[in-house]
């Protein structure tokens, strides 16, 4: 039998290192936090430089490590930069979660050329070239892990104006599997997490809503919508070794919602 320290080790993230990009939102936050609380040195990545600090300040009250930096997803060149200057600090760059999202609702009919690339391109395309900026440095190093929120509605459909979320999300579900199939062979894993509607500032208004927010839990088994904190257990398993067998899925932090419709 395995020792019991053996069993324990499998959730520890002492001495690594891990990237949380848009790590001072809603759900990046919860993640910053849940991993430095088992041992990870967390770097919170995002363009709102003043609220990655003060979360970092937080995180080192409660006894946590971490540090700030700021980083454009959309600017490929900076971002390579700013990550590769990363590494020269730290020495390593172990886990990559990427938290970065956006939406603009809009009837499929009327949606403009200029919104569908404001989300594509934050959504998918910034998605992928994070990635491959965090492989390039952890490919040398003998590989690593990657984490990117997805959503239900990658698979769903929605009633009413969300096209190029849908879609782009979509696309990153299979993204995922595809880095996670050409990455194998460098110890790097590519998992997914796809919530329903979470509980922050981007649906606000949505879940605000009672005409929204009572079909939407009443269409959900559980009966609530994620929490952050749901997904920060998630992100804390799949960064963990104890998930170091898992690659190419997409976790549905649902309630039920996938398994029923």
């Amino acid at each position: 039998m395995e020792s019991f320290e053996a069993y324990r080790c499998l959730y520890k993230l002492d001495d690594r290192v891990a990237l949380v990009a848009g790590g001072a939102g809603g759900i990046g936050s919860a993640i910053s936090a849940g991993l430095a609380a088992f041992g990870a040195h967390v770097v919170v990545a995002d363009l709102a430089s003043d609220r990655a600090s003060s979360l970092v300040q937080e995180i080192g009250a409660a006894g946590g490590q971490a540090q700030a930096l700021r980083l454009d997803s959309t600017n490929v060149a900076q971002m390579n930069q700013a990550l590769e200057t990363l590494v020269e600090d730290t020495g390593r760059l172990d886990v990559l979660i990427n938290c970065i999202g956006t939406h603009v609702e809009a009837p499929a009919e009327d949606y403009t050329e200029q919104d569908w690339d404001r989300v594509v391109d934050l959504n998918l395309k910034a998605a992928f070239f994070l990635s491959q900026a965090v492989a390039r440095l952890q490919i040398p190093r003998g590989g690593g892990k990657h984490i990117h929120i997805s959503s239900v509605r990658s698979q769903l459909g929605l009633k009413r104006g969300y096209i190029a979320y849908t879609s782009s999300k979509g696309g990153l579900n299979l993204m995922i599997k595809q880095l996670a199939t050409e990455w194998a062979k460098y110890n790097i894993t590519v998992n997914g997490i796809a919530p329903t509607f979470a509980r922050t500032d981007l649906v606000r208004a949505y879940l605000e809503d009672p005409d929204f927010y009572n079909p939407l839990v009443a269409r959900i088994p559980l009966g609530r919508v994620c929490e952050p904190k749901d997904l920060a257990g998630l992100a804390i398993y799949l960064a963990a070794p104890a998930s170091n067998f898992i690659t190419g899925q997409i976790v549905f932090a649902d309630g039920g919602v996938t398994a029923s419709q």
